[in-house]
């Protein structure tokens, strides 16, 4: 029924279950896991604490930032090995994780996306927006969402 599905995730412990969840559509439908987890660019490389400013190299928020999403994505292919399944992982970076989601998910050819809805309400959901409702809203390909 599935041949590609594409997990994607944020790290948190809502999107493990994610994770685990499209793990087992893959094993149990042959298929292929893509695990993604979109971050936004990192446009501005100056910190601030108090009144000072320091300038962090480009290359060195490069390799935090690498070092970052290894960890992340390291986590989430722990989980999907757990299940019984190798997956394909990656991160992109979009300001809008959404677009980024939807961007891959149609490279790839999934005809399955796997995510979490943290069930944000209420402001809450009106200030920092809901991912995974614009997912639903734009996308063509069918959306399992975990909650």
């Amino acid at each position: 029924m599935y041949h590609d599905i594409l997990v994607a995730t944020d790290g948190s412990e809502l999107s493990g279950k994610a994770v685990k969840t499209g793990a087992q559509f893959a094993k149990a439908f042959g298929a292929k896991l893509h695990i993604l987890h979109v971050r936004p660019p990192a446009d501005k490389v100056i910190y601030s604490e108090g009144a000072a400013t320091i300038y962090v190299p480009k290359d060195q928020v490069q390799k935090q930032i690498a070092a970052e999403e290894w960890q992340l994505l390291s986590a989430a292919g722990d989980i999907a090995k757990a299940c019984g399944v190798s997956a394909e992982t990656e991160y992109v970076l979009n300001a809008s994780a959404y677009e980024g989601i939807l961007h891959v998910a149609k490279e790839r050819a999934c005809d399955l996306i796997v995510m979490a809805s943290h069930g944000r309400r209420g402001i809450s959901a009106m200030l920092l927006g809901s991912e995974t409702q614009k997912v639903l809203t734009y996308s063509s390909i069918p959306v399992f969402v975990i909650k």
